[in-house]
Formats: C-alpha cells, structure tokens, sequence
C-alpha cells in the first residue's frame, strides 16, 4: 500500500503517526508556510512536531516540543533581555542549529528534512511541501501578522480577515513530494486532520499541487479537524467563524469539495453525513478522536479502508 498524507502540526501528526503503522510505503508532505527565522535559526514548526512525534520523542502533555525539555536556554536569554515570546527548549535547539548550519551549508530544506528522519531512525518519507520559503500570514484587525506571532505572541486573539500564503506563487513542490504526487501506484491520498486554512491550504496554494491532487488516480480522503463544531487544537474552529464560515463538517467538505473524494468525520458528527454526500462528497462517521496510540491507528485504518472502498467504486465508474 503507498500512500501519500498531506500533514500539519499536532493534530495531523497524529493520524501520521498512525498511518506510519498502517502503510508500508508512506510519504509525508508537512506544511512549511508556519517556518520562521527566529534568533538567527529556521524553525520549521510542522516538520518537527511530524519528526518528534513518529519518533515518539514529542511531549504529548504540551502537544508540542520534546518531552522531558529542559528551559535554561531561555532562563538565560531572559536574563539578557532577549525575546522569549516562542519558547525554545534546549533539547528542541539542537534541531533548529542542525537545521540552519545545513541550510547554511547550501543543503535544501528537503536534505535537512531527510537527514533529520534518518538521525531519528524513521522510515517514512518526511518531506517539505516545498524547499521554497512560502509563508502564511494573517490580515488581521490590529493590522498582518506572520503566523507565529499571530498563534503564539498574540494566542490567536487579533480577529482574521483574509489569509495570504506569501512566496507561493513562486514556490514548486519538494522533489519527493512531486515524485510522490507523480506516482501510478499510490493507493490512498489522506488529508490529514490538520486545519484547512493555515496548514492545508499552504500546501494547495503551491503551483501544481492541486492539479496533480484532481487528476491522480488514487482516491483522497480527508479527516475532519472539526467535531461536533470545535476545533480539538487549534484556531480553525475560530477563524472559520472570523471568515464568515459557520464552523462544522459540513464547512469543511465545502471547502475540499471538487478535490476530494470523502471526508471522515467524528460519530459525533454522523447527522451531518447526508449533508456532505449531497456536496458530492462520499462520507465516513467513526471515532476520530485520538487520544492513544490504538486511536492513532484505527482512525488510520478507517481511513484507508474508506479510500479502498472509493477506489473500487471509483473503478466500477470508469
């Protein structure tokens, strides 16, 4: 089974985490439109909540970083008057300097990306949606912010008016995500259930990308970040609001509606399936919520046994 997961932070890296188990062939293409320079270093958010979390190294009681971090990095850089609105643990720096020597180095973000996987003895592809910076920025009531700022410095707080993936018009697909993209052999596309806006979409609005989604031939699946009508993690329940959209699933078959072919959602939200199928989107109700490894795993072979079930009813179509 190959299959391909397009992923952001903690929630979707959950469900990579599982699919990890599921499928024997998997590629992982992480948002980058939440990379920042930050004290001199890349950070690249999304790419090392994927990396800690398949590496089981990440610290399930923050969702976020390692566990077992340590803070005397940022003890002392508060003594100094330094910015410490983004915490930096002193195991998770050690990433981030790797990370920039190599780019520095004149290494791509998708060797980095590889070298770090393999450092962490993981076996599925981890790659970059793009080894182009493009960047998520928020228009906002107190004026644009770049999206670190807007999610941690100011929590979200500042009311989104439109959001705009700068660098995106001239960015191209990570060579593994392309190759993934480009393979006859893939079984499954899953979405995972990471916010649409601000993690997915980055990854939509790099040229090509969508195109290669609407005429692959093997079925995408996308799991609903939204149950019941909040968001599990996450602002996309808040900034739907903030975008005129009312917050549920059936907001989110809308907006994947025309590129994918069903969406899971919670049991929860099992009354709003015939709503979505009238979209024209096939849907699945389970359990979607992950609070284990077991869970991990089940929704991933929910969502692969829903793609098989599309796969065949799309080769009956045809």
């Amino acid at each position: 089974m190959s299959v391909l997961a397009l992923c952001g932070g903690v929630g979707g890296a959950k469900l990579a985490f599982g699919l990890a188990a599921e499928a024997a062939d998997l590629t992982i293409a992480v948002n980058t439109g939440d990379d920042f320079e930050h004290l001199g270093l890349t950070v690249c958010p999304d790419i090392d909540t994927v990396l800690y979390t398949l590496s089981d190294l990440a610290d399930r009681e923050r969702g976020w970083g390692l566990a077992g971090e340590t803070w005397g990095f940022m003890a002392a850089l508060a003594r100094l008057g330094g910015e410490t609105w983004f915490q930096l643990g002193d195991h998770d720096l050690a990433t981030h300097v790797e990370r920039t020597r190599r780019l520095a180095a004149g290494d791509s973000l998708s060797a980095v990306t590889a070298h770090l996987a393999r450092a962490l003895g993981l076996k599925p592809g981890i790659v970059p949606m793009s080894d182009q910076p493009v960047r998520t920025h928020l228009l906002t009531d107190t004026g644009e912010l770049a999206f670190q700022p807007y999610f941690v410095r100011e929590r979200c707080a500042p009311v989104v008016r439109r959001v705009r993936y700068q660098g995106a018009a001239t960015a191209a697909p990570s060579p593994g995500f392309a190759a993934a993209l480009a393979r006859p052999d893939l079984t499954a596309i899953v979405i995972c259930p990471s916010n649409p806006y601000l993690s997915i979409d980055p990854i939509l609005a790099v040229p090509g990308v969508r195109e290669a989604l609407q005429h692959a031939a093997a079925p995408i699946v996308a799991v609903s970040p939204i149950v019941a009508g909040q968001a599990l993690k996450g602002p996309a329940a808040k900034l739907m609001a903030e975008l005129g959209v009312e917050p549920g699933v059936e907001a989110v078959a809308r907006h994947y509606a025309g590129l994918i072919d069903g969406l899971v959602v919670d049991t929860a939200d099992a009354g709003a399936v015939p709503t979505i199928e009238a979209l024209g989107v096939r849907a699945l109700a389970v359990p979607s919520v992950m609070r284990s490894d077991d869970d991990r795993r089940r929704l991933a072979r929910d969502a692969l046994a829903f793609a098989a079930t599309l796969s065949q009813s799309r080769a009956r179509a045809g």
